[in-house]
């Protein structure tokens, strides 16, 4: 209880700090590396969820040199946080922006490619399912992962997140060619580059 007591009272602590400095002019982009800590996400084949999104969080927020653009973690390390914790930090930066990633799996090993996820509130729709489309494209357009869909669903985060917000699914770990791309250091790279070129 001590624990998790302290972890809150450092992330309050950095959710202030955050806000008193928050860049002016800038656009902000929370990055949700899914899943972390106990919660692997999906294991398969000797990768676990947790740690694809999170290198490719990592990824993002080392290559983005674009001044105009700040990249907060949510999760920065291998660290254990439930949703409302997720959504509690979200609605206190109050980002332009917030992408949730994930990897996905099926008992059918030729699903395969990138799904995208957003709201279904009016308020941000919009917005959402536009950067929604340009990730899904962008990401797809190297020829390595190929193109599903964009839809709607009820997830904790997209339901509760008071600005524009996407779940990524970028591949699935139980089809080869996916899981060959997004466990290399080459994938995860371009899957960075290519978030970043969406996002600007």
């Amino acid at each position: 209880m001590k624990t998790k007591i302290k972890f809150l009272a450092i992330v309050c602590l950095a959710v202030f700090g955050f806000m008193a400095f928050k860049p002016v002019n800038k656009k902000v982009i929370l990055i949700d590396a899914g899943h972390g800590g106990y919660d692997v996400g999906k294991d398969l084949y000797g990768f676990e969820e947790k740690a694809i999104t999170e290198t490719v969080a990592t990824k993002i927020k080392e290559q983005n040199k674009d001044v105009n653009i700040k990249i907060v973690l949510i999760r920065d390390g291998d660290t254990s946080m439930d949703l409302k914790e997720r959504v509690s930090i979200i609605n206190n930066l109050k980002p332009d922006l917030v992408l949730s990633l994930h990897v996905n799996s099926n008992s059918n090993m030729e699903a395969n490619g990138v799904d995208a996820y957003i709201s279904s509130k009016k308020t941000f729709y919009d917005q959402s399912k536009e950067i929604a489309e340009i990730l899904v494209n962008k990401i797809t357009a190297t020829g390595n992962l190929k193109k599903r869909r964009i839809s709607e669903a009820p997830f904790y985060i997209l339901k509760n997140a008071e600005c524009s917000t996407v779940h990524l699914e970028l591949g699935f770990l139980s089809n080869e060619n996916d899981r060959n791309y997004i466990t290399s250091d080459k994938g995860q790279t371009e899957i960075a580059e290519k978030i970043l070129e969406s996002i600007k």
